[in-house]
């Protein structure tokens, strides 16, 4: 299973604004944090805050935070709203589909991958190697972690 960067980038995001659950960010400073376009970014963060993942206030003191603790935002919940698509192989294009034992086991593999997701918030995935926000602020203090 390999996702989309559609999903990698709105995981990267929830991990930045984790690291700093009481300050509001901007999505340049995300961009520039990871190497990665702001433009990109920015329809992920703007879908990200319509479905309720993240808050964004505009103006000068304004940009997004996560709209929950980072407890409360389950991965498997966050990847099941940005894929558009979990058929491991077309199946349903292959005329022996509704006879195969194959098509069963990959339901039964995605079921399972989806289901090791399920078991994980924001919260654990923040805590699970330990600090990196060093790796994301440079010098600054680690203060910020959640965890």
């Amino acid at each position: 299973m390999r996702l989309t960067r559609y999903s990698d980038y709105a995981m990267r995001v929830l991990l930045y604004l984790g690291c700093r659950p009481e300050q509001a960010c901007s999505i340049a400073e995300i961009s520039k944090a990871y190497g990665i376009s702001q433009n990109h970014l920015m329809k992920v963060v703007s879908d990200l805050v319509g479905s309720g993942f993240l808050t964004s206030v505009r103006g000068r003191k304004g940009g997004i935070r996560l709209a929950r603790s980072p407890a409360e935002i389950n991965v498997g919940a966050l990847i099941r709203h940005t894929e558009d698509d979990f058929d491991l192989v077309g199946c349903g294009s292959c005329i022996i589909a509704p006879a195969c034992g194959l098509t069963s086991v990959f339901d039964e593999a995605l079921t399972a991958f989806l289901s090791v997701l399920d078991s994980y918030s924001l919260a654990d995935i923040l805590a699970r190697k330990g600090d990196f926000s060093h790796l994301l602020f440079g010098q600054e203090k680690s203060e910020y972690l959640v965890g």
